[in-house]
């Protein structure tokens, strides 16, 4: 019985944890997106950067990035700068 206690409660902290992480990722890449921004500007941008639709966008930039990286067969080193082009382009 505690181990099943113990099993549950480490599974839910695991599905808490995350999204968090996720979320924690979100809020890095926006901040350094906006880096020289300031007040109104900053604030705007960073609420539409961290909306579900922008995070939507970006899911759906991603997808296309890793299906082309698949397609091209690319591996370590040269899949990791196509991704890093591909994302920022």
């Amino acid at each position: 019985m505690k181990k099943m206690i113990a099993l549950v409660c480490l599974g839910l902290a695991f599905t808490v944890s995350v999204p968090a992480v996720a979320a924690g990722e979100k809020m890095k890449g926006c901040s350094k997106e906006a880096t020289g921004m300031k007040g109104d500007e900053r604030k705007m941008f960073m609420k539409k950067c961290l909306s579900p639709a922008a995070l939507s966008a970006q899911q759906d930039k991603m997808k296309a990035c890793n299906a082309e990286a698949r397609d091209k067969e690319l591996k370590g080193a040269d899949r990791k700068a196509f991704m890093s082009a591909c994302l920022k382009g």
